[in-house]
């Protein structure tokens, strides 16, 4: 099988909205028109509305009630407005993934999304929105192949339930290439910035790259982070495992060690984005 044969397939990809694939776009602009953006983000009703909702929630805490996008804007600034809007167009791309749990997926992703925001801030070597950005989609090549061949990707962990092995090794059995790599391809297509797609492939292993990036040694560290979480280590199980050369490349000073017990109960405060 090749990556093609799921990209092909362009009735089953996710359906982003073109604002938001502007905006990912623009990541790497600083002469971007972002009030441009923002008046495109305020014509997708469905899209204003989610962000409206969220915004007006406990977890942003604001003084009032907010009812349109610029004065989301105002209250919250555009550098936060946009990495919003980013996660809930991603989130509202699809509606039902067969064999997998789509809440739960992107629940998964903000709060990767929201480590990887968390360690880029301790270094100067990634930009923290952009951090933000790839924890969200770090694991779209995934999704792609769910919607694209659901028999397949149930065949891929059928196989790492009963055979024990990791989900790259069964994805290389099972299509010749990673969901890392579907997922790059995917963000190629989409002409986002080559850097987000370069580390969604490396991210897995990104010491094993002679072209290592930083941004995906951040990605690595939240995924990380994730399934210790998700597979409820305590603080010092995961203070001896941390990957303490991945945080070099990243350019996060070893001491975050002692700063794990505060990752480990960050929220992203996004999922209802995904409901």
């Amino acid at each position: 099988m090749e990556i093609q044969d799921l990209l092909s397939q362009t009735s089953k990809l996710p359906n982003v909205p073109d604002v938001v694939r502007e905006l990912v776009v623009a990541l790497n602009n600083p002469n971007a028109n972002y009030s441009d953006i923002s008046k495109k983000v305020s014509q997708d009703q469905t899209l204003s509305l989610k962000i409206l909702r969220l915004v007006n929630s406990a977890h942003f805490g604001l003084s009032r009630k907010v009812s349109s996008i610029d004065e989301a804007t105002v209250m919250l600034g555009m550098q936060r407005l946009k990495t919003l809007v980013i996660a809930s167009g991603f989130a509202g791309s699809v509606k039902e993934v067969e064999g997998l749990d789509i809440k739960q997926f992107w629940s998964e992703s903000f709060r990767v999304a929201t480590l990887a925001r968390w360690f880029a801030e301790k270094t100067d070597k990634v930009d923290p929105d952009i951090a933000f950005t790839a924890g969200i989609i770090h694991n779209i090549g995934r999704l792609l192949l769910h919607l694209a061949q659901p028999n397949r990707a149930k065949a891929i962990q059928t196989l790492i339930e009963e055979s024990n092995v990791g989900r790259t090794e069964a994805e290389m059995e099972r299509l010749g290439f990673t969901s890392q790599d579907a997922g790059k391809a995917l963000l190629d297509m989409w002409n986002f910035p080559s850097e987000l797609g370069e580390s969604i492939k490396q991210h897995k292993k990104p010491l094993a790259h002679t072209d290592a990036q930083p941004l995906s040694a951040i990605l690595n560290l939240a995924c990380f982070v994730n399934a210790s979480v998700r597979e409820k280590r305590d603080e010092e199980s995961v203070k001896e495992s941390f990957p303490v050369d991945v945080a070099l490349l990243a350019g996060v000073a070893p001491d975050v060690i002692n700063e794990l017990g505060v990752a480990l109960t960050l929220e992203s405060g996004l999922e209802s984005l995904a409901e």
